[in-house]
């Protein structure tokens, strides 16, 4: 028998960007997040910009960045979009940063269905509504705090053609695609297939 502190054992990383009620993009990594079907669920601090945003906007695109970006989502370590920086973030570094993409050196570049932008190097970019914000917790009468968990539903994916299966225009190709992945606050990559899974027999186009 353990108690972690964390119960973190290893999702990828994701970078969600939304759009300020004045219009202004931000970008937030982060890596609690889980599909099924075609929604998504994210898990977000309460009290941060990207939050703010989701329920003023809502709409996000969730950027899921491959292993070789790790220096840029690393970039946006103790950043945030908020303004003024929040006292719990500011007790532990956290800076305002105005412009996280050029932060991150990563090009915004427009989504088709959502204001939100996409992030131009992320192989993968799902353009999404928010469907409902759960609040976990309250800390305080007035502003949700703690951890929020956002569902969304994902409205259009992007992908490069470098992670296409050739010959199959909707699926990706996981020999090709290697997303960076979070484990206990330290960053990995995938290794080569160790063997094929008994445990997906049936085509993905049967879920279409």
């Amino acid at each position: 028998m353990i108690s972690p502190s964390i119960l973190y054992f290893g999702t990828p990383v994701a970078l969600i960007s939304t759009v300020s009620a004045a219009g202004t993009p931000n970008l937030m990594p982060m890596s609690s997040v889980f599909f099924l079907g075609q929604s998504g669920i994210l898990g977000i601090g309460g009290r941060s910009q990207t939050a703010q945003n989701l329920r003023v906007n809502g709409e996000c695109v969730i950027n899921l960045p491959s292993a070789d970006l790790v220096s840029r989502v690393n970039a946006l370590a103790l950043t945030t979009g908020r303004d003024p920086v929040p006292g719990h973030k500011a007790e532990v570094g956290y800076e305002y940063v105005a412009d996280r993409f050029a932060r991150a050196r990563l090009t915004p570049v427009d989504s088709d269905l959502v204001t939100p932008p996409r992030v131009l190097e992320c192989p993968v970019a799902l353009e999404a509504t928010v469907v409902n914000l759960h609040d976990l917790d309250r800390s305080d009468a007035d502003e949700p705090g703690g951890t929020i968990a956002c569902e969304v539903a994902v409205r259009r994916v992007h992908v490069h053609d470098s992670v296409r299966v050739a010959g199959h225009p909707n699926r990706i190709d996981p020999d090709r695609w290697r997303p960076l992945i979070m484990s206990f606050q330290r960053c990995y990559g995938l290794t080569d297939e160790i063997q094929p899974s008994r445990l997906a027999t049936i085509d993905e186009e049967w879920y279409r």
